[in-house]
């Protein structure tokens, strides 16, 4: 006697939830991008402010310059790889849309409420460095305070 086979499916109910739970995320997304809504960003002026430009050195490093040009500190080769990414993220996108390059700065920002931002003054985009973690931020924030050596 030959026993009819039921092919085995995977069940429908927990399929179509997560089908209707990913159209509703890109439809809101979709949403919010069509009707202008920015990202929040830090409300008043920031308690402190420093407006940096980063330049490669020829030993792999990067100095980071104040507006004036005087050296705020030297980042030496194969250290801080999140502040470099995330540069390298920003001077992308400046190319992307024909911005000036390096001689224009960004502004490192930290606000009364907590927040540290780093803003592109070439193309207005604006990271919120808290959403990275404490270490990441830490690598931001010294260098509001840094007072420079020699090249």
């Amino acid at each position: 006697m030959t026993q009819a086979r039921h092919p085995e499916y995977f069940p429908r109910a927990p399929l179509f939830s997560a089908a209707a739970l990913i159209g509703t995320v890109v439809l809101a997304v979709g949403t919010a991008r069509l009707a202008g809504v920015a990202p929040e960003r830090p409300d008043g002026r920031p308690s402190l402010s420093r407006d940096l430009r980063f330049a490669d050195r020829s030993d792999g490093g990067v100095a980071v310059l104040d507006a004036g040009g005087q050296l705020v500190e030297v980042l030496p080769p194969g250290s801080n790889n999140f502040l470099r990414a995330t540069l390298r993220g920003l001077a992308r996108e400046r190319r992307a849309e024909g911005a000036p390059g390096p001689e224009t700065p960004f502004r490192l920002s930290a606000w009364p409420q907590g927040g540290l931002t780093l803003e592109d003054l070439a193309t207005g985009r604006q990271v919120q460095l808290a959403a990275f973690g404490p270490a990441n931020v830490q690598a931001f924030g010294r260098l509001l305070t840094a007072h420079g050596g020699t090249p």
